[in-house]
């Protein structure tokens, strides 16, 4: 029996990929052990409990940016989240540890490497975070999201998506999905989203074009998320959403979005042939910009800076394209030219790797 340690959390963009992972583990090798590490304050503290994971948590320790008394108790409390992790790979007899970066992970790592545990990594972002860069230097297998990740040893093996987006057949469920949302399946559709949190930006723009978009002929899915400040325009053709349960459906339903530039969105928009208009969250260390890059190089999607996504710029920029169904389609086939639906597996591949596999592709005892 494999022991599987993975690492990661505080974020849907560590824990969605950790979870698409496990899933994939336990269907592989029913006889495997899947551990997850994180902490108790990280989004992962209900995400993995309610799939059926054994959460282990450590405390969280960020690393200090300025001179003050939590960069003075640091390195301690740092020492103890290694030493606590050594002891959970220790007692539970872990085989390797697979990280996906956030707060927990570089522990992990430093854990793995003090044991001679192997270490299999995932990035996610384009632009990847501190922990890791750090782990990185000397894991077994490093797996990324898109191409010009800088990470050593860096192979691109895509997202590793939810199980619904891997098998998503849109030509299939594009009726069931329309008569979901109340459109009507023969004309085409605009997604605007900005996630679970919502896009102020995103949602005033489209709001305020509601009936430009649709006098062109073009019906609206608007998903506002939380904390929405706008209101329904109230017009045909047009639907608002807080909050969509049926993800998988929108995008079933889907001929062209408007979104962030998170890399689960970007990942599952081109792993559908789904052509876009991109606008990064501008707050941060500007990785959503990067993570946009590969599908706006191949032409399946646009990118506009959030200051810029203005009622003014879709009507010059947006209009015109949707208008054009020949260049929609064009831009469909772009986006899906460097879509990956296979990441779980390619992800895993590199996990059997760092373990050690056998030439019939079995897996070695570690």
């Amino acid at each position: 029996m494999t022991v599987y340690l993975l690492a990661g959390g505080g974020t849907a963009g560590h824990v969605n990929p950790l979870l698409a992972v496990a899933d994939r583990l336990r269907e592989r090798d029913a006889t495997a052990e899947v551990l997850v590490l994180g902490t108790a304050e990280g989004l992962e503290s209900r995400l993995v409990p309610a799939r059926g994971y054994e959460l282990l948590t450590i405390a969280k320790v960020p690393f200090p940016r300025r001179p003050n008394g939590a960069a003075v108790r640091f390195p301690k409390r740092f020492r103890d989240s290694i030493a606590d992790v050594r002891s959970i790979i220790a007692e539970r007899g872990v085989d390797i540890v697979v990280g996906f970066g956030g707060y927990v992970s570089t522990p992990a790592y430093l854990a793995a490497r003090r044991m001679g545990v192997p270490v299999a990594i995932h990035e996610a972002n384009a632009r990847p975070g501190l922990a890791n860069r750090l782990g990185s230097r000397w894991a077994e297998t490093v797996g990324v999201a898109f191409s010009g990740t800088p990470l050593r040893h860096a192979e691109v093996v895509g997202m590793p998506l939810r199980r619904e987006i891997e098998l998503l057949d849109r030509a299939v469920l594009r009726r069931p999905a329309a008569e979901f949302f109340g459109l009507d399946p023969e004309r085409p559709v605009l997604l605007a989203t900005g996630g679970s949190l919502g896009a102020r930006r995103i949602n005033r723009t489209v709001t305020a074009s509601a009936e430009a978009l649709t006098a062109a002929g073009w019906q609206v899915l608007h998903i506002t998320g939380a904390n929405s400040d706008v209101s329904d325009p109230g017009i045909p053709d047009y639907r608002m959403l807080e909050y969509a349960d049926r993800m998988d459906l929108a995008l079933s339903v889907a001929d062209f979005a408007v979104s962030r530039a998170g890399a689960a969105t970007v990942s599952e928009l081109a792993a559908l042939g789904i052509p876009s208009v991109l606008v990064p969250y501008p707050v941060g260390n500007g990785e959503q910009r990067f993570n946009a890059a590969d599908v706006v190089e191949a032409g399946g999607g646009i990118l506009v800076d959030d200051a810029d996504f203005t009622p003014e710029w879709l009507g010059e920029q947006v209009l015109p394209l949707l208008a054009d169904q020949g260049q929609v389609a064009r831009m469909a086939v772009a986006a899906a030219s460097v879509g990956r639906r296979d990441g779980t597996d390619r992800m895993l591949d590199l996990i059997e790797a760092a373990l050690g596999a056998d030439a019939d592709g079995t897996v070695a005892d570690a």
